[in-house]
């Protein structure tokens, strides 16, 4: 008899996208460090990259997080 059962994370409903598969999931199926959500629907975790994607060039583009360069003033 197992001492510590093992414990899914999430619910029926949420779905997850899994990065190593590189396919959508409802429920957890893989492991947490694999995978981006829990999204609402099937078709917002299908466009999980391209929302990762967006908000990485937002990220980057956003002067409130660039470090400053040597010699660069403070504004």
């Amino acid at each position: 008899m197992a001492l510590f059962k093992k414990r899914t994370v999430g619910k029926p409903g949420e779905w997850y996208y899994c990065l190593e598969h590189k396919k959508v999931e409802e429920g957890p199926e893989c492991p947490a460090k694999d995978r981006f959500g829990p999204y609402t629907s099937r078709e917002e975790a299908q466009h999980a990259m391209d929302t990762a994607r967006e908000r990485n060039l937002e990220w980057e583009n956003d002067p409130k997080w660039h470090d400053r360069t040597e010699g660069t003033p403070e504004p």
